[in-house]
């Protein structure tokens, strides 16, 4: 299946908030699980993360048009911790899909304790350099240092953008 400009095929995400204790009490600890259109898969490369500030002074509709890196000032999205350790303001996931029909992925990160954040996730391309696929923008009123109440992720509608997403 190719990608044509525009609504094509639907990435379904689901944001499970509060999965294991945040290491430290500036941070709070976060699970994804990604369910991914099943003809969409092979297409999809990475995930890529990000939490901005200020969420709710954000339009959702306008950040999801393109790569959020044309949109936001790099030194904008707050620092965020991969499983692996180091910070970055945004996190790389390989799209690494399992599960009985191959399309969840379970993504793990910390954000810092606040109020009032976007978190978006974006799906980039196996291409190289990559491409953006489309992306979901979700409203985390709160980030807590202990346990956090669950997200439901918005959907992802891909679209063919002629852009660079990477941060």
């Amino acid at each position: 299946m190719s990608l044509r400009p525009f609504a094509l095929v639907s990435l379904a995400l689901t944001l499970t908030v509060g999965c294991g204790d945040p290491s430290s009490s500036d941070s709070g600890s976060f699970g994804l699980d990604l369910l991914v259109d099943k003809a969409v898969a092979d297409q999809l490369g990475s995930f890529q993360v990000v939490v901005l500030p200020n969420g709710r002074q954000r339009d959702c509709t306008e950040l999801q048009k393109t790569c959020l890196k044309q949109q936001v000032k790099q030194d904008e999205p707050l620092m965020l911790k991969g499983t692996k350790g180091g910070e970055k303001r945004a996190l790389l996931f390989q799209a690494n899909l399992s599960g009985t029909s191959g399309t969840t992925q379970d993504v793990s990160f910390e954000a810092p304790v606040g109020r009032d954040y976007a978190l978006i996730i974006e799906a980039l391309s196996k291409e190289t350099p990559a491409r953006f696929l489309g992306s979901s923008c979700n409203y985390l009123p709160e980030v807590n240092a202990g346990l956090n109440d669950k997200v439901l992720a918005a959907p992802m509608t891909l679209t063919t953008v002629d852009c660079d997403p990477t941060f």
